[in-house]
């Protein structure tokens, strides 16, 4: 192995995948019993806390169903299963982070678990990871799933003003991401920007090139964040940094709420074509009072996915909408 490689290995930064497997698979194996004990007590919590209008906000968000949802239920039925039956998941740690939830509430509960990324609106209520941002995606019920990828948040010490003039930018490309590849295309080489793929292209090799630990990243003033299969896993990091995120209008969400972001308040905004990107950097870097406002309302946004005890709450109370919504409770 390459010493960048082993650098790399070992100065990520990201979250680390063995703690949180076996954290997963011992919960896994611990029995259910006193979850479910403790269900109750949750959901009054929930409704007594001095925050629970904000909880009721956010699990309004997540779960748009009402007792005036239309639902097909014999359509719903035929793609259900129950909790305890649910099989493992393609990519584990859907099942694990699903799991986590619904161990609290009776294994016979039927859902409709849709794994990976979503970017459509599925035909009967289910639980996905993320969802488009159209009008009716009632459909798309969102819990925090793939959260040790994406939940990620870091303590950024240096100064915006201290960071390097130019944007980064370092994810793979693919048949799925053409926004990427009509990045690349109009700014690879740009002095103003570091530009480069984690995978290999055949029709551009020059693009390749090597992957950046976050704390290398944090070295610049702007760091792209652009949409992949769904939601760019970086968007949390970077808005919980000192550099500013920069991408075109976001089109998926997740649990992070990025359909309530704000354009120029949260995160940078530029054109689909990329084609005003230039001229946005220099702006800033002309406006350093704006761009650090930018910074500190992306931190207070941050702030309020990172009490653990609330995030769980407001969990338990989406998935128990759902069950009581699709005709279960």
């Amino acid at each position: 192995m390459e010493k960048r490689s082993i650098y790399y290995l070992l100065h990520s930064g990201k979250n680390s995948n063995i703690k949180y497997y076996f954290n997963s698979y011992l919960r896994e194996y611990t029995p259910k019993l006193f979850s479910r004990l403790q269900l109750k007590h949750l959901l009054e919590l929930a409704e007594t806390r001095p925050d629970k209008d904000y909880i009721r906000q956010r699990v309004n968000y997540y779960c748009k169903l009402t007792t005036e949802s239309p639902i097909d239920h014999k359509l719903w039925q035929s793609k259900a299963v129950k909790v305890k039956n649910q099989p493992m998941t393609g990519q584990s740690s859907y099942y694990h982070d699903s799991m986590e939830i619904a161990r609290y509430f009776s294994g016979d509960s039927y859902w409709v678990l849709l794994p990976g990324d979503t970017i459509h609106v599925p035909v009967v209520p289910s639980i996905v990871k993320s969802r488009p941002l159209v009008e009716n995606n009632i459909n798309s019920v969102v819990l925090k799933l793939d959260k040790n990828r994406h939940f990620l948040f870091v303590n950024d010490q240096k100064k915006w003003r201290d960071k390097h003039n130019k944007a980064i930018f370092r994810g793979d490309l693919g048949f799925y991401k053409p926004n990427r590849d009509l990045f690349m295309n109009r700014w690879f080489g740009h002095p103003m920007v570091n530009a480069a793929s984690t995978n290999r292209s055949d029709e551009h090799p020059e693009w390749q090139g090597q992957k950046l630990t976050i704390g290398e990243h944090l070295d610049y003033k702007f760091i792209m964040s652009l949409e992949g299969n769904d939601v760019a896993s970086n968007l949390k990091w970077v808005m919980s940094s000192n550099s500013i995120a920069v991408t075109p209008r976001l089109k998926r969400e997740t649990w992070f709420m990025e359909g309530k972001l704000i354009p120029n308040y949260h995160y940078i905004e530029v054109r689909e074509d990329f084609s005003d990107l230039e001229e946005r950097l220099n702006y800033y870097i002309a406006h350093p009072v704006e761009a650090e406002s930018i910074i500190q309302h992306a931190h207070e946004w941050v702030s309020q996915f990172q009490d653990k005890k609330r995030e769980k709450l407001i969990s338990l109370v989406v998935l128990d909408r759902y069950f009581r919504l699709t005709g279960q409770k």
